[in-house]
């Protein structure tokens, strides 16, 4: 079983995807480190990737997610995925059923609270506005809102989920 985890930055999918893979027992990969050092700069400075930006860093995630799959690895992937163009490219070669999308929510202002909070090597929170103006929200996905303790959401995504080994 692959979960990805999708959401805006600051909706939680690293803390949360640490600790659910943790549960699974599966392995766990942020989106982020693979972002090439172009896009890394871009967002530090502020820019809302592009489409064209992104492509290539989906290519790589689908890949990553298809090798977890080759090798009978379960995997858990943090990933804003907010386009359903995007998720289509995650899914690009993997059988229906495969990848679980589950969507990290949450208030605008707790999102935005989270982000002032923390300190990321590039994200920049005045990012937060274009990141809510692109995401398209999946008519596939399980919707948890991320507004209670780490180990509660996880609980609630393994029971919601039907992922193996979590009810």
């Amino acid at each position: 079983m692959i979960v990805v985890l999708m959401g805006v930055s600051g909706s939680g999918k690293t803390t949360i995807g640490t600790l659910l893979a943790e549960q699974m027992g599966a392995i766990f990969a942020d989106a982020d480190d693979y972002h090439p050092a172009a896009n890394k700069a871009k967002m530090a400075a502020g820019e809302a990737l592009n489409d064209e930006d992104r492509q290539p860093w989906l290519e790589e995630l689908n890949g990553l997610m298809r090798g977890w799959r080759a090798r009978g690895e379960s995997g858990v992937l943090a990933c804003s995925a907010l386009k359903a163009r995007y998720r289509e490219t995650l899914r690009a070669g993997v059988p229906d059923g495969a990848i679980r999308f589950v969507w990290l929510d949450g208030s605008k202002e707790m999102i935005a609270k989270r982000l002032a909070e923390r300190k990321h090597e590039y994200m920049n929170p005045k990012l937060l506005e274009s990141q809510l103006a692109t995401l398209e929200a999946p008519e596939d996905a399980v919707r948890v809102v991320n507004d209670r303790e780490p180990e509660v959401v996880v609980s609630e995504i393994l029971l919601r989920a039907q992922i193996e080994g979590g009810y």
